[in-house]
């Protein structure tokens, strides 16, 4: 692709690792590595928190899927975008009104149960692995169409400079780098696509229609039973947001409930900004490159499109922006994830063995190892249909707890427990069959998309087995509960 994208990724890294430093100036304190003391700003957090959270999939796959195969995959951007609406109604401010350090800390707190705490450890883990993989896969598809390098390269490059950036400076060098990274995020993806259709409209404008392509419950993906495939979809990014531990650890950094409540809003209108140029993207792909439609890697078409459109120098700036722009999105998405990996392994994990700063930097290291050493073990999948998996995992573990930890007084420590196993091992037996294990026909579909029934199952465990045992509902619930919603003004 020339020398220009790879210099534009190598200012990218370079000026990543610079904020890294630049953050460790501020980091004086465990506070300031897990949560920024609490002092980021709405408009700061809600940056970087939108960084965060507008991953490979984001950049790169939401176009493609909807390039492939239509309309029915616009339900990805919505999806995503609404996940958010459903933390701020249910979510946002009481869990920050519950003081926690991480997701484990607050299932710890309103259960009362060290157990809860573990198993929601081992998951926040398996969440954050799962989230990695397609970060890695991403990295190494930029690297590989950039440079011809094996994929595995660009999937080291991002754990070395991930790796550095968040053992430097923690919560406080990482909202620097997010921050940015969003807005250079949203510059890569607007520009191009404007210029693009530019031209495309200046050349006649010619039909972009293909049959089925534009018939929603036309297909899901590729694959047959759309109907299933559309409602996992909507039950995995609507629930599963609230259920991230990275993008959950966000609401710590903020002064208090209603800062969370304005995060969370400006959230929405950053996404909102960044999404609508998805759709214009696949459809101009859908135009412009039938070839990569019918052969692939269809992940690749953002770095292919500018030059197909715009060929000479013009096409290598934009395709140049456009490689920044995905190292961005890998390198704020993978930074978060580490982070909140590397915060439970610290304190649940190694915290005995070693100092936190020290826990902190080995859980760090464990973080981004074992991606590494799984990604070349997966059967291949789209990096859409991957990140949904994670987020089926979250919304049939954290979702249910959550949900039903902020507003049921009846939870009970047994049904949390049994809710969390159930729905855990469901979740990630389904997914991990996905990724290891070749598949056709309806299971296919149902292991790769598995939140249509995993969600429902994991909910329903926690009623009836809270409804069952009464006794071991926690002792303070009442006073927690009141805690958690207790308006800020009122909390002393």
């Amino acid at each position: 692709m020339g020398l220009v994208p790879i210099v534009a990724v190598i200012i990218l890294i370079t000026t990543t690792v610079g904020l890294g430093v630049y953050g460790l100036r501020f980091s004086r304190s465990t506070s300031d590595f897990f949560v920024a003391s609490r002092s980021v700003g709405v408009f700061t957090n809600a940056s970087a928190v939108s960084g965060e959270y507008l991953s490979a999939t984001a950049f790169l796959g939401i176009a493609a899927m909807i390039m492939l195969h239509g309309i029915d995959m616009l339900w990805y951007p919505v999806g995503f975008t609404v996940g958010f609406l459903v933390l701020l109604v249910l979510v946002a401010a009481p869990l920050r009104r519950s003081g926690a350090y991480t997701l484990p800390d607050f299932a710890e707190t309103r259960m009362e149960s060290r157990m809860v705490r573990r198993i929601s450890s081992v998951l926040v883990v398996c969440i954050g692995w799962l989230y990695l993989l397609p970060q890695m896969q991403a990295a190494g598809l930029t690297v590989h169409v950039m440079t011809g390098a094996p994929m595995a390269s660009g999937g080291l490059v991002v754990a070395l400079v991930v790796g550095f950036t968040v053992a430097a400076g923690g919560m406080r060098s990482i909202t620097l780098v997010q921050s940015f990274q969003y807005w250079l995020k949203l510059a890569a993806i607007a520009i191009p696509t404007i210029i693009m259709t530019l031209v495309w409209a200046h050349s006649g404008a010619p039909s972009l229609s293909v049959a089925h392509w534009g018939e929603p419950l036309s297909t899901f993906g590729g694959r047959q039973y759309p109907v299933y495939g559309n409602l996992s979809l909507i039950v995995a990014t609507f629930l599963g947001t609230m259920g991230l531990p990275n993008i959950l650890v966000r609401f710590y950094a903020i002064a208090d409930g209603r800062a969370a409540r304005r995060t969370s809003l400006g959230v929405i209108a950053l996404l909102s900004g960044f999404y609508v140029f998805t759709a214009p993207l696949g459809a101009l792909g859908r135009h412009f490159m039938p070839d990569l439609v019918r052969n692939g890697p269809a992940d690749a078409l953002l770095l292919l499109l500018p030059g197909r459109v715009i060929p000479g120098i013009g096409g290598t700036l934009l395709t140049a922006l456009v490689a920044a722009g995905a190292f961005a999105a890998f390198l704020a998405t993978a930074s978060g994830l580490v982070l909140s990996i590397a915060g439970v392994l610290s304190q649940d994990l190694l915290q005995k063995r070693l100092n936190p700063m020290q826990g902190f930097r080995a859980g760090t290291a464990i973080a981004l190892v074992v991606p590494l050493a799984v990604v070349p073990f997966l059967v291949p999948h789209h990096l859409a249909v991957m990140v949904t998996m994670a987020f089926a995992v979250a919304a049939s573990t954290f979702a249910p707890l959550l949900v039903l930890g902020i507003w049921w007084r009846r939870l009970s420590t047994i049904g949390a427990i049994t809710g969390l196993v159930v729905g855990g091992v469901t979740s990630l037996g389904a997914v991990g069959i996905a990724l290891f294990v070749p598949t056709t026909g309806l299971l296919a579909t149902v292991v790769a998309q598995p939140a249509a029934w995993t969600v429902p199952l994991a909910f329903a465990t926690m009623v009836i087995v809270s409804l069952a045992t009464p006794g071991a509902v926690p002792t303070h619930a009442a006073v927690t509960l009141g805690r958690l919603h207790t308006p800020d003004k009122f909390v002393v």
